[in-house]
Parts: structure tokens; sequence; C-alpha cells
């Protein structure tokens, strides 16, 4: 008699698992026809027809899916996605730099969507792999947010939404710069994030765009990225206005108020403009941008615009 032929355990197991993923990813997909479509990173991606399972790895795209009223889709988000509320319950898949890849696989999802700079391009590649796909949109301004916001649309049968918040966002901006046009004075801002080391917002950033765009002068503008400066550094650049922005909020902002109403010579300071911005105004990459916007055209020309107390 022959004798049995027993297959090694490993390999065993792996041929097992090989097969469930078949299995899950072939019933996952059933019904759902693909479009070939090229995302923001110039990628082509097999995208299902409408999909209905849904990972956002990125807070700002959850927010663009609630946006479009496609929020009961998602089945997986990144932390800190925490607009609106509802995005709250959704079950996290790690941060967006640290994503769980097993976690976003048990979710099922028909479609993830990506940010191209943001998500680690090694667990985009392996989703791939595992026949998720993976479409990724690029937001580095306003016009390229409201793009992004657009093509989600398009992808999730939302197309209708996607332009009626891309129409509002553009009628908001050009409210905000048709007031602003009117100034003859645009006051030198300080835009500070956290309080050690003192960081602010170079040229290449959405919070120097909106500086610009509500009416002020960025007094990091002449850096690119994040610099960090030393007090003096600040003291010398006299800001007229200071902007404290801090997922902390009202914590940090008591302490760096303190910290520069000791400089009482500090144009800032001596007509009591240093003020408190949510930080997801004004660097996430989401409709909300244009509130930022607003918020800050009301501090920097508050002349220009009803008085609003809204502090968030």
């Amino acid at each position: 008699m022959s004798a049995v032929n027993i297959p090694d355990p490993f390999r065993y197991s792996m041929f097992i698992r090989t097969c469930i993923v078949f299995c899950v990813l072939t019933l996952g997909s059933a019904g759902l026809q693909a479009e070939t479509v090229t995302d923001h990173a110039g990628r082509r991606v097999d995208v299902p027809d409408n999909p209905g399972r849904v990972v956002s790895l990125a807070p700002s795209i959850t927010e663009i899916v609630f946006a479009v009223d496609r929020g009961d889709r998602l089945v997986g988000v990144t932390e800190y996605s925490n607009y609106p509320q509802d995005a709250r319950e959704i079950p996290s898949v790690g941060s967006y730099v640290y994503l769980d890849l097993e976690k976003i696989f048990s979710l099922k999802p028909d479609l993830c969507i990506a940010i191209k700079d943001g998500n680690p391009i090694g667990v985009i590649r392996r989703l791939q792999e595992l026949d998720i796909p993976v479409f990724a949109v690029n937001p580095r301004d306003l016009e390229s947010v409201m793009t992004s916001l657009s093509d989600i649309g398009a992808l999730l049968g939302a197309q209708e939404k996607a332009d009626e918040v891309v129409a509002d966002m553009k009628s908001r901006i050009n409210r905000v710069r048709q007031k602003v046009n009117e100034v003859s004075h645009r006051p030198g801002v300080f835009f500070q994030i956290g309080v050690s080391p003192i960081v602010s917002a170079g040229t290449d950033t959405f919070i120097h765009e909106l500086i610009v765009q509500a009416g002020g002068r960025n007094l990091a503008a002449d850096n690119t990225g994040y610099p960090r400066y030393t007090t003096e550094e600040v003291l010398a650049l006299s800001p007229e206005i200071i902007v404290v922005t801090s997922m902390a909020r009202a914590q940090i902002f008591d302490k760096v108020l303190k910290k520069w109403q000791k400089w009482e010579d500090l144009p800032a300071v001596a007509h009591d403009r240093i003020y408190l911005v949510n930080s997801d105004l004004v660097d996430r990459p989401s409709p909300r941008l244009v509130k930022g916007l607003e918020k800050l055209a009301r501090l920097i020309h508050p002349e220009l615009f009803e008085t609003n107390s809204e502090n968030n």
C-alpha cells in the first residue's frame, strides 16, 4: 500500500486562507460592474459602479463622503474622523499614516478612497494586490479640494449633490473675494500652530492660501511647509494679528495668550487681536475649508463682515 501524502500544515493553512480570500473577494464583488477610471495619482483603477461599501483613508475624505450624502456607505474611517458626529460611530482602520490592512480587508470594501501624499504607498499597493480598488485624490488647494469632491461624488453616484456642494463653495469663496478686494491694507498675520515649538505655515499650505484670500499677509510666506520660529523671531515680524490653532483648543489658547500678552508693544497685543481658530477648518482639505476662509476673513477684516460670534 502506498504511503498517504500528508500536506505540510503551514502550506495547508496558507492554501485555505488563499481560498477564503478568493471567495470573499469574488462574493464581495458579485453583481458590481467595474469602470476603469484614472485617479489623481495618474493610476488606472477599476472602480465598481455605485459601490456600497466604502472605506475612507483620511478624515477629509470622510467629510467629503458625508457632504455628498453617502455617509451611510462608509464601513471604515481613519482616526480623527470626527465630523460630522455620525462619523465617530464608524469602525476605525487606524490613522491615515498607519493603516490597519487586516482591519480594512475584514470590512470587505468595494472601494477605498485615499490621499495621494498622505497614505503609505505600500499599504495602497497591498490593497490593490488583494483586488480592493483604491482611488486616490490629491487636494492641494481650494480648487483641487473641489475637484476631489466632484470626483468622489461621481464615484459614489452622487454627482448632482457634489455639484451642489461645489457651487455653494464657489459662491462663498467669491463673496469673500469681492469684499476683500475693497481693502487698501492687508494686515500682517502670524499663524501659530501649537505652543512649543512655535510652528507656522508657509506658502505651500492651505493656511497660506486662506490667509491671502481672506485679505491678510502671511508673515511666514518666505518659507515652505511648516517652519519653526523662536519668540524673538516672531517679535521681529511685528504681527498685527496672531491666529492660534491647536487640537487642544482653549487650553492651548490660554497658554499662548498669556505668553504674548507680556509683550505689550506687539501690535497684535496692543490692539487685542490674538484669536483662536479650530484647526480642522484651516488645514483639513474638506468643504469646511470655506468656513475657515470666512472665519479668517471676519477676523482679519471685521469691518467688512457682519458680527459673528461663532468660534468653531
